[in-house]
C-alpha cells in the first residue's frame, strides 16, 4: 500500500546523530566536522573528504560500509545505494517511514554535507575537451542535495562552505537545528543544483553549436539589493557578476539606473578600446556626446563635450584610457554622476574625491559580448538575441555614389558608424573632424532624428559644413538626403536597402555627396 504524505510538515529544532559528509571544496570543512564531533555526531564520508578527516584525528566511517557496496567505476558510483538515499529521504516523524527504514536496516541521516564537482571552474580553462569537462559533471552530489532538501523538515542540508559557522553556532547554542535555518538551507540547495545545471546546459548548447538554444536557462545570484529601481517605489536588486567588470571605489553605492546607463557606456567604449584616446559622454544610456584625438584625452572630453554642452549634466563619463590630471580638471567643471576609466592618475584622483557624492568607476576589464546572449522580458516570455557586437569588414563597403569620400570623410564615416550602433533607433550621428557634432535618438521619424541633430549643433554653435552622416538603418526617401545636404554634410554612410535606393543615390549625386552602403542595419531599441 502506498505511503501517505504528511499534511503537515514538523517544524521542531532537529538533533543531528548522523552526518554524510563529501565535499569538493574542502574548505572548512575539518571545523565543522569537529563541532559535530564534539556533539557526538556519527560522521560518515567517502574518499579524499574521509581521507583528510581521518587525518584530524577524526573517526570516519566509509559509505561503503554502510552500503555493502565498494566504490566503483572510478568513483563514478559511491553515494548511490538505498541504503544512503532512504536514510536521507526517510520522514522520521512518520511512522510508516519509521517502520519501513527499521525493517531494511536504515538508520537516518539528519545532516547532508555536500558540494559538487568544479564544473564551472573547469569549463572556463583554456583548452578543456568535452571528455574532461563531462567527467566533471556531479551526479552523485545533486542527487544527496536534492534528496535532502526536499526532506528539510526531518535533514539539515549544507552545500557551500559559507554555511557552516551558522551551524556550528546552532549547534553550540542549542545542539539543535531550527526549522527555518533547514528550510533556509534546503532553498539554497536547490538554487545551487539549479545553477549547477544550468552552467551544463549552456556548455553542452555551445558545444553543439546551436545560434539559439531550443531552452534558455537564466541563473544568476543576487549581488546587491539596491535602493529602489527605477523610480522609488520600485523594489530592486543587481544580479550575476558586475564586480568582474567594475569597480565603483569612491562614492555612493550604484543605483538601477546607474547600472543601466553604464551597461551602454560599457559597450560603446568596449568598440574603442583599441582606437585613440576617447570619451563618451552617456545620458539615459544614450550617448549624448563622443570625441576622439591622437593628441590626448583632454582634446577628446573636449570634443565629446562641444557636441551637447547641457545633458551631460548628471550624466556618466567612459574613457578608454587612464584618466589624467587635465581631463580631470576639464570634468570636475560640470557635475557627473559617474566618471569611467580603465585607471585614475593619483593627481586626478586628489581632485576628482573631492566631491563625495561622485562615484569613480575603475574598468577592470572591456567586457566581450561576441559569445553572449542579451536577453530582456516580455510578458509571458522572454526575447533572446546575439549582441550586435561584430562590426563589418570596411572594405565590404560600397561607394554607390559618383564621387568616392576621401581620406578625411572616411575616417569619420568609418567613427559615425561605429558610434550610431549605440543610439536608439531611429538614429543619426553627425561626425567632423573625429568628434559628434549632432547626434538624433530614438524618434519614430528618421527625418525628426536628423532634425534633431541639426537644431542641436546649431543650438551649440557648431558647424555641420564639411560633416560625415550616419543613419542605423536605410532611408526610406530622399527627403532625408536633401536636409543633410543641406546642413553641410558631405559624405552619408547607411546600410541601403530601401526599395527608393535609386532616388536617394540620385539626390546624393545632385548634391555632390559621397555615400557609402554597410548592409547591415543597426537597429537599437
Amino acid at each position: 500500500m502506498a505511503l501517505q504524505p504528511l499534511d503537515k510538515l514538523p517544524d521542531t529544532p532537529l538533533k543531528i546523530k548522523r552526518a554524510l559528509l563529501s565535499v569538493s571544496d574542502k574548505h572548512n570543512l575539518v571545523p565543522l566536522a569537529q563541532a559535530l564531533h564534539k556533539q557526538g555526531v556519527e560522521l560518515l564520508s567517502t574518499g579524499g573528504t574521509a581521507r583528510v578527516l581521518r587525518e584530524e584525528g577524526l573517526n570516519v566511517i566509509d559509505v561503503s560500509d554502510v552500503t555493502g557496496f565498494q566504490e566503483c567505476l572510478d568513483g563514478r558510483v559511491k553515494t548511490l545505494h538505498p541504503m544512503v538515499h532512504g536514510a536521507i529521504l526517510g520522514r522520521t516523524s512518520h511512522p510508516a517511514d519509521r517502520d519501513e527504514m527499521a525493517k531494511l536496516g536504515i538508520e537516518p541521516i539528519e545532516l547532508v554535507v555536500v558540494n559538487l564537482y568544479p564544473f564551472k571552474e573547469t569549463v572556463s580553462k583554456e583548452g578543456v575537451t568535452p571528455a574532461i569537462a563531462t567527467e566533471n559533471i556531479d551526479i552523485g552530489g545533486p542527487t544527496m542535495i536534492r534528496a535532502a532538501a526536499k526532506n528539510f523538515a526531518h535533514v539539515a542540508v549544507l552545500s557551500s562552505p559559507d554555511q557552516y559557522n551558522t551551524m556550528i553556532d546552532a549547534l553550540s547554542d542549542q545542539g539543535t537545528v531550527p526549522f527555518e535555518l533547514r528550510r533556509k538551507w534546503a532553498l539554497e540547495a536547490f538554487r545551487h543544483t539549479a545553477d549547477y545545471d544550468t552552467a551544463i546546459s549552456h556548455y553542452l548548447t555551445s558545444i553543439q553549436g546551436e545560434t539559439l538554444p531550443e531552452q534558455w536557462n537564466v541563473s544568476l545570484p543576487k549581488a546587491a539589493s539596491l535602493r529602489y529601481g527605477e523610480n522609488p517605489h520600485q523594489p530592486a536588486g543587481v544580479y550575476g557578476r558586475p564586480e568582474t567588470y567594475i569597480d565603483c571605489f569612491h562614492g555612493k553605492e550604484l543605483s538601477y539606473n546607474n547600472y543601466l546607463d553604464m551597461d551602454a557606456a560599457l559597450q560603446l567604449i568596449a568598440a574603442f578600446k583599441e582606437d585613440d584616446p576617447t570619451v563618451a559622454i552617456f545620458k539615459h544610456t544614450v550617448p549624448c556626446g563622443v570625441g576622439m584625438d591622437a593628441d590626448s584625452l583632454a582634446s577628446a572630453w573636449k570634443k565629446a563635450f562641444s557636441t551637447d554642452t547641457a545633458s551631460p549634466f548628471g550624466g556618466i563619463i567612459v574613457c578608454n584610457r587612464e584618466l589624467d590630471l587635465e581631463t580631470a580638471r576639464e570634468i570636475d567643471s560640470i557635475f557627473t554622476e559617474i566618471i569611467v576609466a580603465p585607471s585614475f592618475h593619483e593627481d586626478a584622483l586628489t581632485l576628482l574625491t573631492q566631491k563625495k557624492n561622485r562615484r569613480l568607476v575603475r574598468l577592470l576589464h572591456y567586457p566581450d559580448l561576441s559569445g553572449e546572449f542579451q536577453f530582456r522580458s516580455i510578458v509571458g516570455g522572454a526575447l533572446l538575441q546575439r549582441p550586435d557586437t561584430d562590426m563589418e569588414d570596411a572594405s565590404t563597403y560600397k561607394t554607390v555614389t559618383k564621387r568616392s569620400p576621401d581620406n578625411r570623410e572616411l575616417q569619420d564615416l568609418l567613427l559615425a558608424w561605429k558610434i550610431v550602433r549605440f543610439v536608439k533607433s531611429n538614429a543619426i550621428v553627425y561626425v567632423k573632424n573625429g568628434q559628434t557634432v549632432g547626434i538624433g535618438t530614438g524618434q519614430t521619424s528618421r527625418v525628426d532624428s536628423s532634425e534633431i541633430a541639426i537644431r542641436k549643433a546649431k543650438k551649440e554653435g557648431l558647424s555641420l559644413e564639411g560633416s560625415v552622416l550616419a543613419s542605423d538603418a536605410f532611408f526610406p526617401f530622399a527627403d532625408s538626403i536633401e536636409a543633410a545636404a543641406e546642413a553641410g554634410v558631405v559624405s552619408v554612410i547607411q546600410p541601403g536597402g530601401s526599395i527608393r535606393d535609386n532616388e536617394v543615390i540620385e539626390e546624393a549625386d545632385r548634391r555632390g555627396l559621397s555615400m557609402l552602403f554597410t548592409g547591415r542595419r543597426h537597429f537599437r531599441h
